[in-house]
């Protein structure tokens, strides 16, 4: 369990810094005997709080729960001794911060430890992921304050940390850690675009992830049998309340990243204002309903998610959920503790305006895989969920993308070997493959062994013959007459795109006779489309 170290508290330490330059001088301070004891006292508990502190790092070490609340509580320690300093005649804010930096170094080696360890050992460390980088050109109360400011790890002290969510931690890091690395990846393409909507309603962003990865796993075109979609997994009658639906274009806005983050953040803080800030209670509305969640949280009159009585009124489902959001929730946080190295994404925003009609099939082989380990349909489609992997998206059109992305694409994909191998691959016809030997030229099977010719065989038999009626003369055929429109049942997740394929059909052509709507062309499993301008 990672200990909540300097950033996790708020102290201004700048502030502080600023009142050691405003204090007199030592010398020019007149400090009675009984000022003087008090200043060794303030000197003593800040050094009884730095080896309570220290100690609780060995707690940490040792995977001891224990050792966040000692940590805190040293922490907490210091500041009072600090509050007493600035009151105390005599006393030397500078010598109170020595101890102050004494941490941050501590915390440092230990990061810097970290990347020279040996690969055999398994042994948890202090979590290196509380500091930033630590800059030797930083001014060192510049640095602290910094620190101390940062709100990233905000979480710990939301959440429990319990057995439950180490089951949960152990799960993500075996047999789920893929589909944790795939959340992560997919994550950080769309970081620019959901953070946000969670940062200003003040939500911390390991939540965000974390629910996103149960959820999705980060694949924006998610659904459920049950009916929820998207990125957040929203219900159609819920995304309703919170503005997510069809739009004019009929395209359903559920599997619109930044409307998906913006809608679940404001439904969460609406769980958390109903549920007085509990964090579980509201993680178990997301998924289990929130009539359920507040009726319970009623009846318990606020007590923890895990108390039996109230943990017992959820199904297994949510009972599994909550942990392993917060579990997931964790990782994010402290990938360092646990061993994990999350992939390093290039992800800042671009757009890209397309120099030939293409589709993301195509954009996903010329791009290659440079700097993934998938290569980048996922993220195309994440980041242009209203386009079909297989539809065609007119030149000339703007589609969001990254800076590596946009790179690639001009390097590989306007022109060249890697465009033309791109398009001769996408166009490839399955039909053409197949042979189609006409009458003329079919002879038929052969047995293996002497064959009799046909015209001796006849000529060696005795046996007579009939004679044979005179054949009547062939009716002339009638006229062709033109085939009647036939019509197609949609199947569970075909696209329009591979329905054309099927039926050689011009896509445009059976979208205007069915009234789809370009670019989504959305289809519903069980619709009837009509065949028009298709060949087969």
């Amino acid at each position: 369990m990672p200990v909540p170290v300097l950033i996790s508290r708020g102290w201004p330490l700048l502030a502080l810094a600023g009142l050691v330059s405003l204090a007199p001088d030592a010398h020019a301070q007149r400090v009675s005997a009984r000022d003087k004891v008090k200043v060794d006292a303030l000197q003593q508990r800040m050094t009884a709080a730095e080896k309570r502190y220290s100690d609780a790092l060995l707690l940490v070490a040792n995977a001891d729960p224990k050792g966040s609340n000692e940590a805190d509580a040293a922490l907490e320690d210091m500041e009072d001794v600090l509050n007493d300093c600035v009151k105390q005649k005599g006393c030397q804010m500078g010598t109170l911060l020595a101890s102050y930096k004494r941490l941050l170094k501590h915390d440092a080696d230990a990061a810097a430890s970290d990347d020279v360890a040996d690969e055999g050992g398994d042994r948890l460390e202090a979590d290196p992921d509380h500091i930033g980088p630590l800059t030797a050109d930083v001014p060192e109360a510049a640095r602290a304050a910094a620190l101390l400011n940062d709100k990233r790890h905000a979480f710990d002290s939301m959440v429990e940390y319990n057995p439950a969510v180490q089951a949960g931690i152990r799960r993500w890091l075996t047999d789920m850690r893929p589909a944790l690395l795939t959340s992560y990846e997919n994550y950080q393409n769309l970081r620019a675009v959901m953070w946000p909507e969670w940062e200003k309603r003040g939500l911390p962003e390991a939540l965000l992830f974390g629910i996103m990865a149960k959820e999705s796993n980060g694949r924006v075109h998610a659904s459920s049998r049950a009916g929820a979609a998207g990125l957040m997994q929203f219900m159609p009658a819920t995304g309703r309340r919170f503005g997510l639906g069809p739009d004019g274009t009929g395209f359903d806005t559920r599997f619109d990243a930044r409307s998906a983050a913006e809608a679940s953040a404001s439904y969460l803080n609406e769980r958390l204002r109903e549920l007085n800030n509990n964090v579980e209670m509201s993680v178990a509305a997301y998924n289990g309903g929130e009539g359920r969640a507040a009726r319970v949280f009623k009846q318990s009159a606020g007590q923890s998610f895990w108390t039996d009585s109230v943990y017992n009124q959820f199904p297994g489902e949510t009972k599994d959920y909550v942990p392993m959001v917060i579990a997931a929730a964790w990782i994010f946080l402290h990938p360092q503790q646990y061993g994990v190295e999350f992939p390093k994404i290039s992800a800042q925003p671009a757009t890209l305006r397309l120099a030939k009609s293409t589709t993301i099939y195509e954009l996903t082989i010329c791009l290659g895989s440079h700097g993934t380990r998938d290569g980048y349909m996922r993220a195309l489609r994440n980041l242009n969920p209203r386009y079909e992997a297989d539809g065609w998206i007119p030149a000339g059109t703007l589609i969001n993308a990254t800076t590596r992305i946009a790179g690639l694409y001009q390097r590989n994909c306007v022109s060249g070997p890697r465009a033309d191998l791109a398009r001769t691959l996408i166009t490839a016809d399955l039909n053409a493959a197949i042979k189609r030997p006409t009458a003329a030229s079919y002879t038929g099977s052969v047995a293996v062994g002497g064959v009799v010719p046909v015209a001796d065989a006849a000529a060696s038999t005795s046996v007579p013959t009939a004679p044979v009626a005179a054949v009547a003369a062939p009716r002339p055929a009638p006229a062709a007459r033109p085939k009647p429109v036939r019509s197609h049942k949609v199947g569970k997740g075909e696209t329009l795109g591979a329905i054309a394929a099927k039926f050689q059909c011009d896509v445009p052509t059976l979208a205007r006779a069915n009234g789809l709507k370009a670019p989504a062309y959305s289809l519903r499993h069980g619709q009837t489309l009509k065949l028009q301008g298709c060949d087969k």
